[in-house]
């Protein structure tokens, strides 16, 4: 059983080392196939793990020792239960269709080995997070899939916006991860270990409730959460991390990144538990960005960025319920928003394939999925299109000349919006009925992003799918190949199960991870009169888009029906103003201050006085220099002038004496 721990993070990292050295003598099916092959084994351990597990607490608890300095002892161990398993299945799962479909997406591109061996290494570093059985380990997983994220999300670089974009991606986590930081250093100060069951169970033997030092760790480690799940201030990457191919987008946003910062929290609820206050906080700061993002994703153009500000708003529904206690309900959103998620967005993605011009001969290579001739996507910023493939005001028409790709679309959408039966509508009203019972403000935000959400992915159904072809792109749209559309299939299948996770009634989730959430996974009431209320609503919003943007967009010069709203529009389409805040503010006054302290007190400060010292000692130097003149008669004199002096010296001593 042991050795079977390690396989799932052992698979992926054989996959991408083989694609590493040898790769450029392999063809790009085999490449795919065998970064493909490898989580997908992943997945076939985790998913022998949890039937074999049996339930009980702490499945598998594997320890090899590690670090020990002084009263550091942490080992490298990995705490397989019903928590970590869970995410293992979402991780290799989720991640292994988002693979299957980056062999149709990606080909043609001349860096594709390299992307096969980057997406390994982001399941890999995603499971070393999930599987740690320590802070610290987590921790290593936690800056790793950093590192991918920078990786993937700059792939383009050679366009400089995509460069920036990966950046702003790594500087911004950078940021969160330093309270990530301090709060583990706090905990070994406080605890002395880093092993979740030895500080779960001191923190437990503590029985204080708001505990000053419990409150300051649970806040440093919300911190973290904010930049890796996206919260309220530092969100600002998570749309800019579009320009990044859209399989990677996909990964991120359902399966890794984002969810870490859910799962963290709920693995350390124990501390947030302990911590009411700082659980309040974190309700707040989820159901505000839930708001936020929610109002922002209803006047984006970009059929991605529209998703990004949707997975925002989403995570902010996670941590909302993860701030009320209702762990469960948190992660079960997580589970059902990683099917439709990533549904929606690699559906995004076969629309932008399917936008892009491809000749005629090349049609039937790219309906049937063969390999052709033509170049793999690339984003508008690329500069190879006429039309910018990613804006839904060059789209409409599609659902005749994409058909599955319509049909998935579809119901990735009805789920995001919560209609029943698909997934999203059990997950989300379990969270919304939750903040009715614990949390009047909270549940108020949260209602109102729950109507935004069905208006926007209405508005995009519209604009992409309905009317008439708005670009020559849109009229000669094909199909996608089979390699992008059976993922497609499997996600929309589970997009629309997902909810037996947790049905009312039987709770099976619930139950499932009372070993390790304890009371915390005690089934909420699932109120069927919330429930009622918000599909009546979600349908008058999608009926309300329908309206408003059937006729809209079907000239040039168009203008969007929310214009009317007026500054409150412009308010909006700029987010907000928080990213134009950072930029114009905080980076600005960063830079300001580097320059500063570059010209003012490096240059002028501390290299003036290095300098100024060397010139001194240069100036004495040439001065003394000159009493060596290579005259034996000066030379006599000078010892005759110090004979002279010590004489002097002495009589004058004897005579004060």
């Amino acid at each position: 059983m042991q050795l079977l721990v390690i396989l799932p993070i052992l698979f992926p990292l054989v996959g991408l080392l083989i694609n590493a050295f040898f790769g450029k003598h392999m063809s790009e099916g085999l490449i795919g196939g065998l970064a493909s092959s490898m989580v997908g084994l992943s997945f076939l351990v985790s998913a022998w793990l949890l039937f074999t597990s049996g339930g009980g607490p702490g499945i598998v608890d594997l320890s090899i020792p590690w670090i020990k300095v002084g009263t550091l002892d942490v080992p490298f161990g990995f705490l397989i239960d019903q928590l970590s398993l869970t995410m293992m299945l979402i991780v290799t799962g989720v991640g292994g269709l988002i693979h299957i479909y980056s062999i149709g997406y990606m080909h043609g591109d001349p860096r594709f080995q390299r992307f096969f061996v980057y997406m390994n290494l982001f399941i890999a570093s995603m499971l070393v997070l999930v599987m740690a059985d320590s802070f610290l380990l987590m921790f290593v997983g936690w800056e790793l899939v950093g590192l991918c994220s920078y990786l993937l999300i700059g792939f383009w670089f050679s366009n400089i916006h995509n460069a920036e974009a990966g950046r702003k991606a790594f500087v911004v986590n950078r940021i969160g991860d330093v309270g990530f930081i301090l709060g583990i250093l706090l905990i070994f100060v406080t605890f002395g270990t880093l092993t979740f069951p030895d500080v779960f169970a001191k923190v437990q033997a503590m029985n204080a409730v708001n505990a000053p030092v419990v409150v300051a760790i649970t806040l440093l480690l919300f911190v973290g959460a904010t930049g890796k799940s996206a919260q309220i201030p530092l969100f600002v990457w998570l749309p800019d991390a579009m320009a990044g191919p859209t399989p990677v987008s996909a990964l991120i946003h359902a399966a890794t990144m984002v969810t870490a910062g859910i799962y963290m929290m709920t693995r350390a609820h124990v501390l947030y538990v302990a911590a009411p206050d700082t659980q309040t906080v974190v309700a707040l700061v989820g159901a505000l960005t839930a708001f936020l993002a929610g109002s922002v994703a209803l006047t984006q153009f970009d059929i991605k960025k529209v998703l990004a500000y949707s997975t925002i708003s989403q995570l902010g529904f996670m941590v909302a319920a993860a701030g009320m206690g209702a762990y469960v309900s948190s992660v079960f959103h997580l589970a059902t928003h990683a099917f439709f998620k990533a549904l929606l967005f690699l559906a995004a993605g076969s629309v932008i394939h399917g936008m892009e011009h491809l000749s005629k001969g090349e049609e039937e290579s790219e309906r049937s999925g063969a390999p052709g001739p033509h170049k793999a996507p690339a984003p508008a910023h690329s500069g190879e299109h006429t039309v910018d493939p990613q804006d839904m005001r060059n789209m409409g028409g599609l659902r005749t000349r994409m058909p599955l790709t319509f049909v998935v679309y579809c119901i990735g959408g009805l789920a995001l919006a919560g209609m029943p039966p698909f997934a999203g509508f059990w997950s989300k009203d379990e969270i919304v009925s939750a903040a009715l019972a614990r949390n009047p403000l909270v549940f108020g935000l949260l209602a109102i992003s729950a109507i935004f959400t069905a208006f926007y992915i209405g508005r995009q159904l519209v604009m992409v799918f309905f009317g008439k072809p708005r670009s020559e792109e849109a009229a000669h749209a094909v199909e996608s190949g089979s390699a992008m559309t059976v993922p497609l299939v499997f996600l929309a299948v589970f997009a629309t199960i997902a909810g037996i996770l947790n049905l009312p009634g039987l709770d099976s989730l619930s139950h499932w991870l009372v070993p390790v959430v304890g009371q915390a996974a005690e089934a909420l009431p699932f109120n069927i009169g919330v429930a009622t209320l918000f599909t009546v609503l979600a349908l008058v919003m999608l009926y309300g888009a329908w309206a408003l943007y059937r006729s809209a967009y079907v000239k040039a010069g168009d203008a969007d029906p929310l214009t009317r709203l007026g500054g409150l529009y412009t308010f909006l389409l700029r987010a907000w103003f928080v990213d134009w805040f950072f930029q114009n503010v905080i980076v600005k006054l960063f830079y300001a201050g580097s320059t500063f302290l570059a010209r003012v007190l490096d240059i002028g400060g501390i290299d003036g006085t290095v300098n100024g010292v060397g010139i001194m000692v240069r100036d004495v130097s040439a001065s003394l220099r000159k009493v060596q003149t290579g005259l034996v008669r000066s030379y006599g004199l000078m010892m005759l002038l110090g004979v002279v002096l010590v004489v002097a010296y002495f009589v004058l001593s004897a005579s004060m004496r």
